[in-house]
C-alpha cells in the first residue's frame, strides 16, 4: 500500500495528467482532489495538531536585541527517544549551550541538505535543457548574508 506522501505524489501526477502540467495553486488542486473522490481529510489527531501549530507559532518569534540584530526566540532540537522523534524547544536567552549547539548544527545541516539538493536539481535541468542558457547556482553566501547585515544596519560598508 502507498503511504500517504506517495498518494499524494499520485494525486499531483494525476491532476497534471488529466487538467494542466502548468505550474499550478495546490488549493486548486485540492478542490479537484476532492471533488473527483480522491482525497478526504485524515482524522486528526490533536496533540500533533498542536504540536505543529505551536512549532509554527514559536518560529515567527523574533526578538532585537541592544545591536539591532534581529533573532529568533525559539530553537527546536530533534532528538530520538523510546524509538520517537522528538522536538525539543528552548528560548535562545535561557536555553543551555548544549542545546543551542545542537540547535544550531542541526539547522546548518538542513540548509546544506537544502543546498545539496537545489544544486542536483539546477543540475538535472541544466542536463535536460542543454539547448538553453545554463542557471548558474553560487552557494557561498557570505556575501549575500554581509549585503543583508549592512542594509540592516548591523555592520559597516567595507
Amino acid at each position: 500500500m502507498a503511504s500517504y506522501h506517495e498518494q499524494m505524489q499520485q494525486i499531483w501526477h494525476r491532476y497534471q495528467e488529466e487538467v494542466t502540467p502548468n505550474p499550478t495553486d495546490l488549493k486548486v488542486v485540492g478542490a479537484w482532489a476532492i471533488d473527483h473522490g480522491l482525497w478526504r481529510p485524515r482524522p486528526a489527531d490533536i496533540h500533533a495538531r498542536f504540536a505543529e501549530d505551536m512549532a509554527a507559532a514559536l518560529r515567527d518569534q523574533y526578538r532585537t536585541d541592544e545591536g539591532r540584530r534581529r533573532y529568533r526566540v525559539n530553537h527546536a532540537v530533534r532528538v530520538w527517544r523510546d524509538g520517537k522523534q522528538l522536538s525539543l524547544w528552548a528560548d535562545i536567552d535561557t536555553a543551555p549551550r548544549g542545546h543551542m549547539e545542537k540547535a544550531f548544527q542541526q539547522r546548518r545541516r538542513q540548509i546544506v541538505d537544502d543546498c545539496h539538493q537545489l544544486r542536483l536539481d539546477v543540475d538535472h535541468y541544466n542536463s535536460i535543457h542543454p539547448e538553453e542558457e545554463q542557471l548558474h547556482l553560487p552557494l557561498n553566501f557570505e556575501d549575500d548574508v554581509r549585503e543583508i547585515m549592512v542594509a540592516e544596519g548591523i555592520e559597516d560598508v567595507a
